[in-house]
């Protein structure tokens, strides 16, 4: 008997799917990890190291392999801006962490494509249906549901992490922008070493040398996990086509959910709950209308969707 077709699709598409579930895994540990660890260190402690495992970790990895040709680059200023962008993001994201449940962040977060298709119309000058104008204020509804006045999350903090979603939303659009000539590799090497030139300039009057092993090994696998979770990415952007693995993107909002519960014992009230799932939701039918509508560069071209900022 024949198996139908989107059977054999998934079948196919396999390791790209389970990829991307273990990237947001990653991530979602990494996102847990800093709020834990910056419960007695700061925020600059946690970029700093978030961003030294991510530069020695990739050099050493491509080092032996490809010798100088790692630093080959179409454009260095755009792998400055790049590299700019995603430090400026995971600071923001750091001081929202350390306010805010990591559910509720990741939801927010999870915002990013829906104003990447805002982006695709105001600077890609893409047609944007109604309903897909739709899914972005229901998706943007979900968060302001998240972040309302009275609720678990500090209003002032939610709009920063609105920040974030903005600035990474650009981050994204960057990225889509240089994957038609730059190896993604080469930026990841970039990204970290501009992350940590950066982070060691403002570290410089902030350092703070850890006082046990302990606080040791949180701020290493912080830095591990995120560099893993972004090139499990990588990974599964190489198995499968952005529609199929743009989906299983939205495990992370359920990973973060119960990294929340794990170690911190908190879970979202019904309320906020409401707004991640309409988040959720209002992503997946965006994302399945541009599929059948056709793929357009700016909001399907960009490889690094999630957290673990």
């Amino acid at each position: 008997m024949q198996r139908p077709v989107l059977t054999g699709h998934l079948a196919w598409f396999g390791p790209g799917i389970g990829f991307a579930v273990l990237a947001m895994a990653s991530l979602s540990f990494s996102d847990a990890t800093s709020k834990w660890v910056m419960l007695s260190v700061t925020p600059l402690m946690v970029l700093w190291f978030r961003y030294a495992v991510q530069a020695l970790g990739t050099t050493m990895v491509l080092a032996p392999l490809r010798g100088r040709a790692m630093w080959h680059t179409h454009s260095l200023r755009w792998q400055v801006l790049r590299g700019m962008l995603m430090v400026s993001c995971s600071l923001l994201a750091f001081y929202c962490l350390q306010r805010m449940p990591v559910a509720e962040f990741t939801a927010t977060v999870m915002l990013t494509p829906l104003v990447l298709t805002a982006l695709a119309r105001f600077v890609m000058k893409e047609q944007v249906s109604s309903l897909r104008w739709l899914m972005v204020l229901g998706g943007l509804l979900g968060a302001l549901l998240v972040i309302r006045p009275g609720g678990q999350v500090d209003p002032s903090v939610g709009w920063m992490a609105l920040t974030v979603v903005f600035t990474y939303a650009v981050f994204q659009a960057v990225t889509s922008h240089m994957t038609r000539t730059e190896d993604p590799a080469v930026m990841q090497l970039y990204t970290g070493w501009v992350g940590w030139a950066v982070s060691t300039l403002l570290v410089l009057n902030a350092w703070v040398t850890p006082q046990s092993l302990h606080e040791w090994v949180l701020l290493i696998l912080v830095g591990l996990a995120a560099t893993l979770g972004q090139y499990l990415l990588i990974l599964a952007f190489s198995k499968a086509p952005a529609s199929v693995i743009s989906p299983f993107l939205y495990t992370g909002v359920g990973f973060s959910t119960l990294m929340g519960w794990w170690l911190f014992d908190h879970m979202p009230d019904a309320w906020a709950f409401t707004g991640m799932g309409l988040v959720v939701l209002c992503g997946l039918v965006a994302g399945r209308i541009q599929r059948a509508g056709g793929a357009a560069q700016l909001t399907t071209g960009s490889k690094l969707g999630g957290s673990g900022l």
